[in-house]
């Protein structure tokens, strides 16, 4: 897994709207990059939320904030329609950019093992440094986790 002080690696996944994303672009913006599973789970849904409900707060420090799974770019779309999320999200359907931050990884749900996304969150400086990782989410508070984390 990417840790502090690791530059995010250079990928082209698509966005919601089935658009080429360049994580390069990250470069210049301070970024919340955060990791999740699945659109529409109850967990994923109140992460999502949380981290929409406080996007104002982030924007003012300067933040942006981007979501990936591995989920296509109609489920992001609706997702985001129904819960008015107003921020990124990138459809890693191939599952590389998680790979590379090496978040696609081996589970276990009730002994049995499956490959799936490590909830995890990466807060990016303006040169593309990790500066923050969060391997044990919140995801109902998450944006009160990042601030006691960051500030």
């Amino acid at each position: 897994m990417l840790q502090v002080g690791d530059r995010i690696p250079d990928m082209i996944v698509q966005d919601q709207n089935g658009n080429p994303f360049e994580t390069k672009n990250l470069i210049g913006k301070k970024t919340i990059l955060y990791f999740y599973p699945k659109d529409n789970t109850s967990g994923c849904t109140a992460e999502a939320c949380n981290l929409n409900d406080n996007l104002l707060s982030w924007t003012t420090k300067g933040y942006q904030i981007v979501g990936v799974s591995p989920d296509s770019p109609t489920s992001h779309q609706k997702f985001m329609a129904k819960y008015q999320l107003n921020f990124i999200l990138l459809a890693d359907t191939e599952k590389t950019f998680a790979t590379a931050c090496g978040v696609w990884a081996e589970k276990s749900l009730y002994g049995k093992k499956y490959m799936g996304i490590l909830r995890t969150t990466f807060i990016i400086n303006e040169q593309g440094i990790i500066t923050h990782v969060i391997e044990k989410v919140n995801t109902k508070e998450h944006s009160q986790q990042l601030e006691r984390m960051m500030f």
